[in-house]
């Protein structure tokens, strides 16, 4: 397993990351309104981005193969998405480890935004909720999730 800072000569492994996970889970947790949220919220535009900000990682598998992507933006971990396929097989966990290592060298907390497939993950890992929030999507649908805060042990 390998974790490399993502290259603009990446963007599409790492759009396909998203689009694929969104696609294939996100509709067993959320309703269709929300669900082309998220497909808009974490659109080209906003990942290419954070490519070139340099705050993309992608992660491979022993195959060599992209499992895996995750966004760190100051002390928030964001877009963290494991392809379907892959999911169970500890490769969030690492995307999680591998981002509170490197926002712990300059911050004390942690936060994320928890997405309902994602949440007992963070709190087994000592996040608690900070914030509720409640977004109108389109259909007349919802989207509620939680911000979560985590302190880093120094």
């Amino acid at each position: 397993m390998n974790i490399i800072q993502a290259q603009i000569t990446d963007s599409e492994i790492v759009k396909e990351i998203v689009r694929k996970t969104i696609t294939g889970i996100y509709p067993h947790y959320y309703p269709a309104g929300t669900v082309t949220f998220f497909l808009r919220h974490h659109s080209d535009e906003s990942i290419s981005e954070d490519i070139s900000a340099g705050r993309v990682y992608l992660l491979y598998n022993d195959e060599n193969a992209a499992a895996g992507t995750v966004t760190i933006k100051d002390n928030e971990i964001c877009r963290l998405f494991v392809l379907p396929e892959y999911q169970g097989m500890g490769y969030g966990k690492e995307l999680i480890v591998f981002a509170e290592t490197e926002i712990g060298r300059s911050y004390d907390e942690i936060a994320l935004d928890a997405s309902l497939p994602a949440k007992g993950i963070y709190l087994k890992r000592g996040y608690r909720t900070a914030e509720y929030h409640d977004i109108k999507t389109l259909f007349g649908d919802h989207l509620c999730y939680e911000v979560m805060k985590k302190r880093i042990e120094k």
